[in-house]
């Protein structure tokens, strides 16, 4: 038997049929988890609310199990990657509140993830410039005001990696939690961003290396978006989504909830008027409403009660961008010309960049800004 006792803690995570709430059920049952690897039959049978059949795919994949919680800490020590262990005093307190809270999860970086002020920023993948520009204006005043600040989100396209962006940009740390393990970095686009986030803030999953981001795997991980933060900030949303199901699940931790309005005829801030209409939460229109809404002490801080708020996001420094800064509107036959570059290397390039927020496409393959 494995003599490191975080072996058995990773296995615990890996038993087939065992969820966060039984595993950590069972450890308070026995005290440790090394005894649930070595405890016979009748005895595991013996823990109330664990049946026949969960005692039986205990025992059928817990050799497996640990073997494979062997590997994932060698992994973990090779890359430095921390394991934090819901045994461990220094596991997120807001997070350890939740009852489904992972046994264990890994983190590289050097965020406190128990800082004084956390917040999520969850929305649509298919984010506009206005759910862009409420994002950049949102964390620009909140960076003035608490410099301190904690901002956690997906690292999805979107208002995720909008989130994360711009938290570096203005001097706050940031946390991507994963759908995979940390072994890679899913969308590839949006690595130089988790590289940097590495410096200030970090990367967080509860999946061992070699785990794919599955779609499932992404409801999984929203439960830590939500269970990390003191609240959750919806900027734009449809009516069905990851974002509402974050909310959904920070509404079900009794944590705060905040969305921005928009109009009603906007597909992607319907998810959010609906949360405000059924009281799932509250409104706000800017970073001055949030700071009020939370009663975070703003002391001599500035926040701006404005809720005009800017549409410009940032830009990469990119070639292409520059000529349709210039230009304007180009159709892609034009900008293969003016770029100097084939079509057949230009069309990837150019769904990079829609994908990533910064262009958008019209009708005839013309090109523009989303600014």
């Amino acid at each position: 038997m494995a003599s490191d006792k975080r072996v058995y803690l990773i296995a615990l995570s890996l038993l087939k049929g065992v969820g966060s709430i039984l595993s950590r059920h069972l450890l308070q049952y026995f005290g440790e988890a090394e005894v649930i690897f070595s405890e016979r039959k009748h005895l595991l049978e013996k823990v109330p609310g664990i049946g026949e059949y969960t005692v039986a795919k205990i025992l059928k994949t817990r050799a497996e199990a640990l073997h494979r919680a062997e590997q994932e800490l060698t992994f973990i020590e090779k890359n430095k990657i921390r394991l934090y262990s819901i045994m461990e005093e220094d596991y997120p307190i807001r997070l350890r509140n939740c009852q489904d809270a992972p046994v264990v999860f890994y983190f590289k970086g050097n965020a406190d993830l128990s800082a004084q002020r956390i917040l999520s920023i969850v929305g649509t993948r298919s984010a506009t410039d206005y759910g862009y520009g409420l994002t950049v204006a949102l964390l620009k005043n909140l960076a003035n005001a608490f410099p301190d600040l904690l901002v956690v989100s997906g690292l999805a396209y979107g208002i995720d990696i909008c989130a994360h962006r711009n938290a570096l940009k203005n001097g706050l740390p940031t946390v991507g939690v994963l759908a995979h393990g940390l072994d890679r970095i899913y969308p590839v686009i949006h690595r130089h961003v988790a590289v940097e986030m590495l410096q200030n803030g970090g990367l967080l999953s509860d999946f061992v290396s070699e785990t794919v981001p599955a779609r499932e795997n992404f409801l999984q991980r929203n439960r830590l978006i939500a269970g990390l933060a003191d609240a959750t900030v919806v900027v734009e949303s449809a009516e069905k989504g990851g974002a509402l199901v974050t909310a959904d699940i920070a509404f079900s931790y009794s944590r705060e909830v905040y969305a921005f309005p928009g109009r009603t005829v906007d597909k992607y801030s319907g998810g959010c008027n609906w949360l405000i209409r059924v009281n799932k939460a509250g409104l706000i229109t800017s970073a001055h409403d949030l700071a009020t809404a939370l009663s975070w002490d703003i002391g001599k801080a500035s926040v701006p009660k404005d809720a005009r708020l800017p549409f410009q996001h940032e830009m990469p420094d990119h070639p292409i961008l520059k000529l349709l800064a210039e230009k304007g509107e180009i159709q892609i036959n034009e900008l293969a010309v003016m770029s100097g570059m084939p079509v057949y290397q230009l069309s990837p390039m150019l769904f990079e960049l829609e994908l990533a927020g910064h262009v958008k496409v019209l009708p005839g393959n013309v090109y523009k800004l989303t600014l």
